[in-house]
């Protein structure tokens, strides 16, 4: 039940898109317990994000949310992905990621 929420101020390519979606579907598994058969991910490029007051420079926000709890050395490890994968993908080396966990979670009609 992880939620990926990927923004970019930068344009990319349908398959720069699909590239990142199936690349964070393999990262979610540094979190334990978590894969893609629950992952749910947005990618937003162009959207309005400044970073140190410019646009100039190619950044990203990731926010990813976490049924449950995690390990802070797994975010770690995913923090560092999200880099790497940004970085070869879209040429993206300034990020933010931020993570939230919650005990609610609702799927289809009722919660986990």
């Amino acid at each position: 039940m992880p939620f990926i929420d990927c923004k970019l101020n930068t344009d990319i390519t349908k398959q720069q898109e699909t590239e990142l979606k199936e690349e964070f579907g393999k990262a979610i598994s540094l979190i334990p317990g978590k894969s893609e058969n629950w992952l749910m991910v947005n990618i937003q490029p162009k959207c309005s994000l400044y970073f140190r007051g410019s646009s100039e420079h190619p950044t990203a926000y990731i926010s990813v949310m976490v049924y449950g709890k995690a390990n802070p050395a797994a975010y770690d490890a995913l923090t560092s992905r999200f880099n790497t994968i940004l970085s070869r993908i879209a040429g993206i080396e300034e990020m933010y990621v931020s993570y939230s966990e919650t005990s609610n979670f609702g799927y289809n009609g009722s919660n986990f």
